[in-house]
């Protein structure tokens, strides 16, 4: 029950402590609730209180409300980071420690982090960043519906992978990505395929036909900025129309294929050229 609520009430008031009788919550060591919560109960009647903390033979609870109970997720701010772990901010007096091995990349102070609370073998409540194993797949989205989801991780070969609602599994793919993201960010993204196995595939630009007009307009900007030439074609490779034009390689390919049919370029063994008006 660490970590979570019970349904209590007074058991005794002692000039240190205020001890508890924990209805649904069957322990042989006491439990003690924070003194500045005594005044907002009621003494004659249950309660709800969270036990937050096993330490010397004593469970600690308080009526305060957390941003987290064991077993969920919550996006939580770090307030300190030590060699040996971090502090979350968790809306409790005592802040929320989470491990250095439960890191999953370099954390920041006074940046937010998706964790998952857990009580580790110690009896201790612990955050981890490592929460990619308790997100579900079963989400109601169906493609093209609009997401809001927070970077969990980002892998080199795979792309940046994102808990939807703070609770589905999802992958935006490394040819969806343009930009940069950062682990902790909230991001706003578009379902472009699901797995098999319920999974969502993202993407952080809106439907081709939506977007193309866009992409004609960066293109033909950047053409008119260079004094009417690019260096780029069909043969480009996609990581360099990615850091250059901020879109995929399909994307880029729609819109010169646009403009060329607007008669706006022409395309040649070198390149793009701007047409002579």
């Amino acid at each position: 029950m660490l970590g979570e609520y019970v349904n209590a009430k007074i058991k005794c008031v002692t000039n240190q402590n205020i001890f508890l009788e924990t209805v649904d919550f069957n322990s042989k060591y006491d439990v003690i609730l924070d003194k500045e919560d005594f005044e907002h109960i009621d003494k004659s009647g249950e309660f709800k209180a969270f036990i937050y903390m096993f330490n010397e033979r004593k469970y600690y609870a308080t009526t305060k409300r957390p941003l987290i109970t064991v077993g969920e997720l919550a996006r939580l701010e770090v307030v300190d980071v030590k060699k040996y772990g971090a502090f979350l901010d968790w809306g409790l007096k005592k802040d929320l420690f989470m491990p250095s091995q439960e890191y999953n990349q370099k954390i920041a102070k006074n940046t937010f982090y998706l964790v998952y609370l857990y009580v580790d073998t110690s009896k201790r409540l612990c955050a981890t960043m490592r929460v990619k194993e308790y997100l579900k797949s079963d989400s109601d989205y169906d493609v093209n519906d609009w997401v809001s989801g927070t970077i969990i991780t980002i892998n080199n070969n795979f792309g940046a992978f994102v808990a939807v609602d703070n609770k589905y599994d999802a992958l935006i793919p490394n040819d969806e990505i343009f930009g940069v993201l950062e682990v902790g960010e909230i991001i706003k993204a578009r379902v472009y395929s699901k797995n098999k196995d319920g999974k969502l595939n993202l993407t952080l630009r809106d439907r081709s036909y939506n977007v193309i007009n866009e992409d004609k307009e960066v293109i033909f900007n950047k053409l008119s900025e260079r004094g009417g030439f690019l260096p780029y074609n069909d043969y480009t490779d996609a990581q360099i129309i990615r850091k250059v034009f901020k879109m995929s390689k399909s994307s880029f390919k729609r819109a010169i294929g646009s403009l060329l049919k607007d008669k706006k370029i022409t395309i040649k063994d070198d390149g793009i050229y701007k047409t002579k008006e």
